[in-house]
């Protein structure tokens, strides 16, 4: 089985993900640690649970789920690994943080293995199922664990909401329509973790959410 820790981070709130399981090796999914008291708030979560980080995730590369990628690849050593479409946002961090008047402290790396969605990912003992979900972000993906029942879901679906349509790559038909097809598909009692705000459930949004109902 495995283990879900939520941090919530930076003056956007985003919630970071670490998965790990009974091998204590671990991933990190989306981390947006901004300041030092961030980023040690995860690492000593890690140091203190004995985990082992192999791997680093990226649902989407949107500044605010990846201010502190760099500090994760550097500390534990580990590749980013992203969907092939979302390279174009990651590489757009720079110029994203400058419009918003945000300092670039460090940018995320620049080199990254793509995730093949078919195949999925392992680690530990543990497997992962990947879907392709856009419409908030071009590459956006999401991470699912049929055995432990939840979904990552990064940006596309929220409690009573979905992800926002208005920045470059956003579609708001495209991203109900992955919704339905990638989200809805999978068990009503499945958990949803969200990119922001509280958890929810894939039968809880389907049969209430205002935008998909």
């Amino acid at each position: 089985m495995i283990s879900v820790k939520k941090f919530t981070f930076n003056p956007f709130m985003e919630n970071t993900y670490v998965l790990f399981d009974e091998t204590k090796e671990c991933v990190i999914i989306d981390p947006g640690c901004f300041s030092v008291e961030e980023e040690e708030e995860l690492s000593n979560f890690i140091d203190e649970n004995t985990l082992n980080p192999v791997m680093l995730w990226h649902t989407h590369s949107h500044l605010d789920h990846v201010f502190g990628s760099s500090f994760v690849a550097n500390k534990y050593n580990i590749d980013l690994w992203i969907y092939k479409d979302d390279l174009q946002t990651l590489n757009a961090f720079n110029m994203v943080c400058k419009m918003y008047g945000i300092p670039v402290k460090n940018s995320p790396p620049n080199k990254c293995k793509f995730f093949n969605l078919s195949e999925g990912i392992s680690f530990g003992k543990s497997k992962i199922d990947i879907r392709f979900v856009p419409g908030h972000a071009p590459g956006h993906v999401v991470f699912i664990s049929e055995e432990s029942n939840f979904v990552i879901n990064g940006d596309c679906l929220f409690d009573g909401s979905i992800g926002r349509t208005d920045l470059p790559g956003g579609n708001h038909q495209q991203l109900l329509e992955s919704i339905r097809k990638e989200l809805f598909s999978l068990d009503d009692k499945m958990v949803v973790y969200c990119g922001h705000g509280p958890e929810t459930t894939i039968g809880k949004e389907k049969h209430s959410n205002p935008f998909l109902v």
